[in-house]
């Protein structure tokens, strides 16, 4: 009836919120000619391509926002002057802000568009996960347990939303409530990462009590 994730950060952090989440394919198609007979005939792909991610709010990108500001995140660029392709993450906290990313998105492939020629950028933008807290809201007694077993345990909660996403907003939408709980670990997804191994045993102390606490209080 009810699941939890243990794929969080530095001891105490429990989550029920993430990002609403989409993900976008960018295909920009130009026209390669010898540079030295180029003009008014070349239409290059990485110009355009970096012209489109100006666009974008310059403090609206990972490395300016914190806590519940989204941002749009230019995730990969390759390519050469005849073809690049592009991938784009939009991620926000709000469900309507969200989908005014997205259509400002859209709006700015459709700027593009009108500038350079018809099918100069195609997108393929699909969602990818919706925040959480929609479905876990309902059912917070299944985050309080988590938060009293840590007060217990003398384990301060740190309650924040995740900046993320997890398997949990996947499960959340697909009808079994997935708040989340810390591993201990630190810097996930780069080359930075780890793990304390004092941390990485309070987390288990944390799921041994969770699953005590589940079957002692017969919890429905």
């Amino acid at each position: 009836k009810y699941a939890y994730t243990i794929d969080s950060g530095e001891i105490g952090e429990l989550e029920y919120e993430s990002f609403n989440a989409a993900n976008i394919k960018v295909s920009i198609q130009g026209k390669n000619v010898h540079p030295g007979k180029a003009k008014n005939k070349m239409k290059n792909a990485v110009s355009i391509g970096l012209e489109f991610n100006n666009l974008f709010p310059a403090g609206e990108k990972p490395e300016y926002t914190e806590e519940y500001e989204g941002y749009f995140h230019c995730n990969q660029f390759h390519g050469n002057v005849e073809k690049v392709e592009m991938v784009f993450l939009i991620r926000d906290h709000d469900r309507t802000k969200f989908e005014n990313r997205k259509k400002f998105f859209l709006k700015a492939v459709n700027f593009i568009n009108e500038k350079y020629g018809e099918n100069t950028l195609a997108v393929d933008m699909k969602d990818f996960y919706y925040n959480m807290r929609e479905k876990i809201e309902p059912v917070m007694p299944i985050v309080d347990i988590v938060k009293d077993i840590m007060i217990d345990m003398e384990i301060e909660p740190k309650i924040s939303p995740i900046r993320g996403g997890t398997d949990g907003a996947r499960l959340s939408f697909m009808g079994l409530p997935t708040p989340n709980i810390f591993t201990g670990g630190h810097n996930g997804h780069g080359k930075y990462e780890y793990i304390p191994v004092f941390a990485m045993e309070k987390a288990v102390d944390v799921i041994v009590k969770l699953a005590e606490t589940y079957v002692t209080k017969k919890i429905k």
